[in-house]
């Protein structure tokens, strides 16, 4: 059962075959930071028409889909759309399987990978950015202001934070009401 699904992640990854290995450097995070400064540059901070008509907040574009978005100033002779998704959570998902699986974003991961292996394991999103120079046709310009993005709205300050566990403890101290009206 586990040999099972370790080849399905590794299929789902673009893994020949379950290599411990190369499947940690595909199955990690994306820094918040560079998540945050990528979406917020390709959706114009959510107000761009993908996002709002197909919650697409990262600009990921397809070839093969029915249900993607036709850029109203594609060049002509151009084919892609830009990937539509039924819910934000959705685009997110297929962001981290892109910079995850895609061979344009091999430095990306070996880098994340060194990152993971230093001595204090930190993944830093602002490091992160060039290696995704690919990601854009913009190329350098993309990096400069996904670079000054993170740095101008601090971004890098979530790149530590973690999500409570639904059956966290602390998650019900957040949610309790307080007793004083005025709290």
């Amino acid at each position: 059962e586990d040999q099972k699904f370790l080849e399905k992640v590794a299929a789902e990854y673009g893994l020949k075959k379950p290599d411990i290995d190369q499947m940690l450097k595909h199955v990690d995070i994306i820094p918040p930071s560079l998540a945050l400064a990528q979406s917020a540059e390709e959706s114009g901070w959510g107000t761009s028409r993908f996002a709002r008509e197909g919650n697409a907040l990262f600009g990921q574009r397809t070839w093969r889909s029915a249900t993607g978005l036709v850029p109203e100033k594609r060049e002509e002779g151009k084919k892609f759309k830009v990937r539509a998704f039924d819910r934000l959570l959705d685009s997110v998902k297929a962001y981290a399987r892109n910079l995850n699986a895609h061979p344009y974003y091999r430095e990306f991961r070996e880098h994340r990978a060194a990152m993971r292996k230093s001595a204090d394991q930190t993944i830093d999103g602002m490091k992160l950015v060039p290696t995704l120079i690919r990601y854009s046709e913009r190329g350098e310009d993309y990096i400069a202001a996904l670079q000054e993005l993170i740095r101008i709205n601090q971004f890098t300050a979530f790149d530590d934070t973690k999500l409570l566990d639904k059956m966290d403890d602390r998650l019900e101290t957040l949610t309790k009401k307080p007793n004083d009206p005025d709290a």
